[in-house]
């Protein structure tokens, strides 16, 4: 996934479009530490595990971009890698002990990071050892692997196509080395083709791109040309990220057209899409219409569980998430991964950073991970879940959208959607669900 840096040294204009990319909630800065840190036996005690989601976080990337603010190092010395592959497997075992009979696994990803960091022998033992500890073949589900222009060869390529990848996701960003380079991002548009013709070649999974707009100097000339030549690798999906920096001190009016510049690229850049074929899943999100259905069950991200592996992974169950500590900086990722190749079986095989999710949590869990969807929130299903209605819950809210003509419904109120607008402005929408105990947790979150 690509990444971006959510400003906090400075506050964001209460009426921008971008206050927050909310594709997790709570977000990670409102996790604690445990003071009880629970067994993971505990936390997975009596949950529905006959369809989970499996994610696997390789925090090792050959560059840091300058819009990251993933859990990640560059280019780290073998044998730290070689020591977080032996703790993957000690964690691994640990996990599987933990877990209630009768778990299974309905998807699976690996993210980071950048998992073609990893040799192809380094990528075979990772799928060696996930599909012993668990028990998954990995081979018979959907799985989605993140790569980049530098890491995606064809002999990692071989080892993905072989082991079943039905999915491989490329951040690319831009076509244009000036633009990639404005971003923080080194790359050269050689390099990039050579990645995607490399894909295409070597496996049959699904391609996603990924493409930034707000970049300096970006405009609607050389936003187009970036669509157009990611389009003609007929990707099945392709995503759409605003870029997030830090504010400078005194952008002021600055601030603002940055905001309106954004939004015209993102409308154009929705446009182009749908009228090359494509169908809005999401604000970032496009999917080519006549690409073949995914294969397996849905995700549903209001009620599945995930397992997460790996110091940078974070777990769900309905009440509890969880993960190890969390940082941005370079010294603080470097302790942490440390911190976890140290450790043997038992040392990972309690929940100590993470969040409880109450009953009101959980319904503001719910509305954002529909809402935030073209489909939208299907409103008979969270009376069934929660007997109540999402606007009996969360009146404020909904009056907001509904004043700022953002919300459309089926006949008969059966599901709430966001209108085309709407959608366009999910960035601010989303922290409208929020908490204020995740809001004042946020804030008061120290980035490290």
């Amino acid at each position: 996934m690509t990444a971006v840096i959510t400003p906090r040294p400075e506050p964001v204009r209460p009426d921008s479009p971008y206050q927050s990319y909310v594709y997790a909630y709570p977000h990670k800065s409102a996790y604690r530490p445990f003071p009880d840190p629970p067994a993971l036996s505990e936390v997975w005690r009596g949950e529905d595990v006959g369809a989970l989601s499996l994610y696997t976080h390789i925090p090792f990337c050959e560059m840091r971009c300058g819009f990251c603010n993933l859990f990640t190092r560059s280019t780290p010395p073998a044998e730290q890698v070689g020591a977080y592959l032996d703790a993957l497997e000690r964690q691994a075992d640990a996990v599987a002990a933990s877990l209630p009979d009768g778990a299974a696994f309905a998807r699976a990803a690996l993210g980071g990071g950048t998992p073609t960091y990893l040799t192809a022998d380094e990528l075979v033992r990772v799928y060696d050892l996930t599909e012993r500890a668990l028990g998954v073949d990995l081979a018979a589900i959907p799985v989605s692997v993140e790569t980049s222009p530098a890491t995606a060869t064809p002999d990692r390529l071989a080892v993905l196509a072989e082991r079943g990848a039905t999915r491989l996701s490329i951040g690319v960003q831009s076509f244009l080395d000036s633009e990639a380079h404005a971003a923080g991002r080194p790359q050269r548009r050689a390099e990039v083709d050579r990645a995607l013709a490399a894909i295409r070649e070597h496996t049959r999974a699904d391609l996603n791109v990924d493409l930034i707009y707000g970049i300096d100097r970006q405009d609607a000339r050389t936003w187009a040309y970036s669509l157009d030549t990611a389009l003609e690798w007929e990707p099945e999906e392709v995503y759409l990220y605003p870029l997030y920096v830090r504010p400078l001190t005194g952008l002021g009016r600055r601030a603002r057209d940055w905001d309106d510049h954004r939004l015209d690229l993102y409308r154009q850049g929705r446009d182009h899409l749908r009228e090359r074929g494509y169908e809005q899943v999401s604000m970032r999100m496009f999917r080519r219409a006549d690409a073949p259905e995914a294969t397996g069950p849905d995700y549903c991200c209001q009620t599945d569980g995930m397992v997460g592996l790996g110091c940078g992974a974070r777990s769900y169950t309905s009440t509890t998430h969880y993960s190890f500590d969390y940082a941005v900086g370079v010294g603080q990722v470097r302790s942490i991964i440390a911190d976890f190749t140290g450790r043997d079986g038992a040392g990972l095989s309690r929940a100590e950073v993470g969040f409880r999710l109450d009953a009101d949590e959980r319904r503001r869990r719910h509305v954002l991970q529909s809402l935030l969807r073209t489909e939208g929130l299907d409103a008979a299903a969270y009376a069934d879940r929660f007997a109540a209605r999402p606007e009996a819950d969360f009146p404020d809210a909904f009056a907001a959208l509904a004043g700022r003509g953002w919300l459309e419904r089926e006949e008969g109120a059966a599901r709430v959607r966001l209108t085309e607008e709407g959608l366009a402005h999910s960035d601010a929408i989303g922290p409208l669900f929020f908490s204020p105990d995740v809001v004042a947790l946020m804030a008061d979150y120290e980035a490290r």
